[in-house]
């Protein structure tokens, strides 16, 4: 149907001035974080029941969520990670909040992606210590869990690539948008303080977005840690070296994303940075070859602080119980 002349360029006064009020966003070399679109949401689903399930551990104890916790971050706040039998881990839990946008999994990347990734701390003996083997048996032997698989998959095979493609397909779910400098990208010119305004500044012209950049502020990317001078740590980890095999990717991590940045504590692959302000100085001087004076240090800190976004906000799951064919979980090791 035609509308009259009359009646179309009314339309059209009373839309334009819409369109031109509406903020526009901003040309910055980090773009604001997108609401996850769940294209799987039974999947999902599952998956957020394995994540938060601690049976696919040895000792029935520890979860993804034990050293990703989503009420922390999507980390643990440790300098390393605890695992089976209380070992101390080699390296800092890196969060899994926004972790899709990453261009690997781990620190040194040498998981291709988020179902890669899943599969190695069930069956790492110094995090959750069971086999891929074990861990499939004990799913399996939980009617409430085949009655899903079904559902999910079309039957109730469980596999251990079923499994992490469920876990997987959760994470995807864990972005973080909605922060105030995520806002300011988006037109809101009252979202950012000043203060915060003149961190993101210097920010960018100390060259910190140079490595920090994209949509998660990092994750895209590996440096070394180091340019300038050299980092000392004790810490065992080589980074690159131990996938390449190279000795030129020596001491070269993944990139770390700064959504989120004041909740994630402690910093670095060793976890040495207690503080941002601490992280911040030793960045400036070990990549940039800058020493950031208190007021500087201050001004980037409240900007990192306007990269908290909104946290994952969903109803605990309920697990279903084991059966009587469940394999016991062995928290004290195997009895005697």
């Amino acid at each position: 149907m035609k509308l009259p002349l009359s009646t179309l360029a009314l339309a059209l006064a009373i839309a334009l001035p819409a369109v031109a009020n509406t903020p526009a966003l901003r040309s910055e070399p980090i773009a604001p974080l997108a609401a996850p679109e769940v294209k799987e949401p039974a999947k999902a689903e599952l998956g957020k029941k394995l994540f938060f399930d601690p049976r696919l551990s040895r000792s029935g104890f520890i979860s993804c969520n034990s050293c990703h916790n989503l009420s922390m971050g999507g980390s643990d706040n440790l300098r390393t990670s605890i695992g089976h039998n209380w070992q101390q881990g080699p390296i800092n839990s890196p969060t899994v909040l926004n972790s899709s946008l990453s261009v690997a999994q781990f620190w040194d990347g040498r998981a291709a992606n988020l179902q890669e990734q899943a599969g190695g701390p069930i069956a790492n003996p110094g995090e959750m210590a069971s086999t891929h083997v074990l861990a499939v048996d004990v799913v399996h032997s939980i009617p409430g869990y085949v009655d899903e698989f079904t559902s999910v998959f079309g039957s109730g095979e469980v596999t251990i690539e079923r499994i992490t493609a469920a876990i997987a397909e959760f994470e995807k779910t864990l972005v973080t948008p909605g922060s105030r400098f995520d806002q300011w990208l988006l037109g809101d010119d009252g979202a950012l303080s000043e203060q915060e305004l003149a961190g993101y500044t210097l920010f960018k012209q100390s060259g910190c977005v140079a490595c920090h950049n994209g949509a998660a502020l990092g994750g895209n990317s590996f440096q070394r840690m180091g340019i300038v001078e050299p980092y000392q740590t004790d810490n065992p980890a080589v980074g690159r070296a131990g996938v390449t095999g190279k000795d030129a990717d020596r001491f070269t991590f993944k990139v770390p994303t700064l959504r989120n940045i004041e909740l994630t504590y402690p910093y670095f692959h060793d976890g040495a940075a207690e503080t941002l302000e601490e992280a911040v100085q030793l960045m400036g001087r070990l990549q940039l070859g800058r020493t950031y004076s208190e007021k500087e240090t201050a001004d980037i800190v409240a900007f990192l602080h306007s990269l908290t976004g909104k946290q994952p906000d969903f109803k605990l799951p309920i697990l279903p119980p084991s059966s009587n064919q469940t394999p016991a979980p062995e928290p004290f090791g195997k009895k005697s």
